[in-house]
């Protein structure tokens, strides 16, 4: 079999902000506990200055029977408001895994019936094989893959840039 070619490299300060919405082909996991929380080729990606990406997943790809309404709602100046859910898998309950925007601003539209996991709280994502890493913090959930270039948003003292 042979394997595609590589990606060319992005850097994450050539990102627009406000953030840019783009379709991804390429096969997004997201694994807790042995099972696929979501498997999808249909995700879409959040582009925005400074931030590794974050994959939206349609709910259609996602073990929304996995998830659980969690408590908290943060709020986005681009994308509106942000519900949160807990990843319950086997009685084990993964805090805030995945969040969501219900009623995205507009231009976000497209972001309606998606979920977004935080890399970090589940045991693992990839994108189209490859294991991410998780963009440092607890608050963006960005997904690190070899073509994406920092630095990056997120690491204790990098809040206000």
């Amino acid at each position: 079999m042979t394997r595609p070619a590589p990606r060319p490299q992005e850097s994450v300060w050539d990102y627009p902000r406000p953030p840019a919405l783009r379709q991804d082909d390429r096969r997004v996991r997201v694994e807790c506990r042995g099972e696929a929380v979501a498997d999808s080729t249909r995700a879409l990606r959040v582009l925005e200055t400074s931030h590794p990406p974050v994959f939206y997943v349609p709910a259609a790809d996602v073990r929304t029977d996995l998830l659980r309404p969690a408590p908290g709602r943060t709020w986005c100046e681009w994308k509106g408001e942000a519900r949160y859910w807990d990843l319950v898998v086997d009685d084990e309950v993964r805090a805030q895994a995945a969040w969501s925007y219900a009623q995205p601003s507009s231009g976000y539209a497209a972001l309606a019936g998606h979920f977004a996991f935080y890399p970090e709280r589940v045991d693992g994502c990839t994108v189209a094989g490859e294991p991410v890493r998780a963009q440092e913090g607890d608050f963006y959930g960005g997904w690190i893959t070899r073509e994406i270039q920092g630095p990056f948003k997120g690491a204790p003292g990098t809040r206000s840039w």
